[in-house]
């Protein structure tokens, strides 16, 4: 062991770390720095729980010579089989240390420690991570050196454990906190408060085409269904629109009741307007085949299938922190979005999927059906409305009208 370096690493972690700012890059540097001290790492893990909808936790994986690997555990894959099998089982709800060496007669029942066999570990521990909250997460360490680590070699990794658990509780609290804002109000809005962009009344103007749905029939599925089932439904609803939103580079914004209203960036000088809508129409036609697929059947009920309503528009938006007193929300407003709303009530009125005011049906390489014209509540003039060419017209729906 080299006591010097061994020591210069407790100092950087206890510094901060500040040449690795990054969670890979720290992660590596670490086990870098512990490897040239003498300890003989093959393979280091760190598993932490955190905070998210889908995600019971995620793992940090490293290996000599090799990519930091980011890996997650969905809720619920704590009760399989090779969690609770695993030796990390105990850190976690026990707080100790778990010691295997590794060889041809390890218990194969453990399926981390024939994978690790496999890869010709010789030695491994795991080690608790105290959090300041009193909350434990885990670590696990092995070696391929011939012999495993000796005990000089497992006191040090203990010696560095309170300093190197103090910086993964920071880097564990920075990805929650931006994990958290990615959640609640998306990715784009998550970064700017982070940034600092957290006053009221911050906004910027942005070009956007916007997208605004809702679930036809929604208040009269509520006043029938219990309401855990509404949320069911409610849940599997927003999963044929959003996982498509996010793939073609939009950020949604808000869910409310029912409906949801999303934005796609447009640039500044709109030179990317018609891939942007492009994109913005694989989304919404990847949501209308998800919707028209969805099927609930509750307790005594007949099976209830779904449709529902997006208006598509382009226009620019104020972006930023609206609200009163300490209670503020990352959301858009204008006029623009008020039209997206307007038409999405033609939409249904006409018995529409989709529909596009002409700012987007214009900009978009599509086959649309001119709607006709409609005077639009609190505008001064009409809007011709047109949707997509592959939807049944219904020509009753035509008749003018303000909404």
């Amino acid at each position: 062991m080299n006591d010097t370096q061994l020591n210069d690493l407790i100092t950087w972690l206890a510094d901060g770390a500040r040449s690795a700012v990054r969670t890979d890059r720290f992660m590596a540097e670490t086990c870098e720095r512990m490897v040239a001290s003498g300890i003989p790492l093959f393979r280091v893990g760190v598993f932490v729980r955190t905070l998210h909808p889908s995600m019971l936790g995620r793992n940090f994986i490293w290996r000599a010579g090799g990519e930091l690997q980011i890996g997650s555990m969905a809720h619920g894959e704590d009760e399989g089989d090779e969690f609770l099998l695993s030796p990390l089982r105990q850190v976690f709800y026990h707080g100790t240390e778990v010691r295997h060496r590794i060889n041809a007669d390890t218990a194969s029942n453990i399926p981390i420690l024939t994978d690790l066999r496999a890869e010709g570990n010789t030695d491994y521990i795991a080690l608790p991570l105290h959090m300041s909250d009193g909350e434990t997460h885990a670590s696990s360490w092995t070696t391929r050196h011939p012999d495993g680590f000796s005990d000089g070699q497992l006191d040090a990794l203990r010696r560095i454990m309170p300093s190197l658990t103090r910086m993964i509780e920071i880097h564990l609290l920075r990805r929650t906190a931006s994990g958290l804002l990615d959640n609640y109000v998306g990715a784009r809005a998550g970064e700017r408060i982070l940034a600092g962009q957290i006053r009221r009344g911050h906004t910027e103007t942005m070009q956007a085409v916007i997208w605004l749905s809702d679930l036809r029939g929604f208040t009269a599925l509520s006043d029938r269904l219990q309401p855990e089932h509404v949320v069911d439904i409610l849940n599997s609803y927003f999963d044929c629109q959003v996982p498509a939103i996010l793939a073609q580079g939009g950020e949604v914004l808000k869910f409310m009741g029912d409906g949801l209203l999303a934005v796609f960036p447009v640039a500044e000088d709109e030179g990317d307007l018609t891939s942007v809508c492009g994109r913005v129409l694989e989304a919404a036609r990847a949501s209308r085949a998800a919707v028209a697929q969805l099927r609930w059947a509750g307790t005594n009920l007949a099976e209830e299938q779904f449709r529902f309503g997006l208006a598509l528009h382009v226009g620019k938006v104020l972006y930023g922190n609206i609200g009163g007193g300490d209670r503020v929300d990352f959301t858009c407003i204008g006029p623009a979005v008020n039209l997206a709303a307007r038409l999405e009530k033609i939409a249904g009125k006409l018995s529409r999927t989709v529909v596009a005011s002409s700012a987007f049906a214009d900009a978009s390489a599509a086959d649309w059906a001119d709607l006709g014209e409609f005077p639009i509540a609190g505008f001064a003039k009409a809007e011709r409305v047109y949707g997509l060419a592959d939807e049944d017209l219904n020509p009753a729906g035509r008749a003018s009208r303000t909404v």
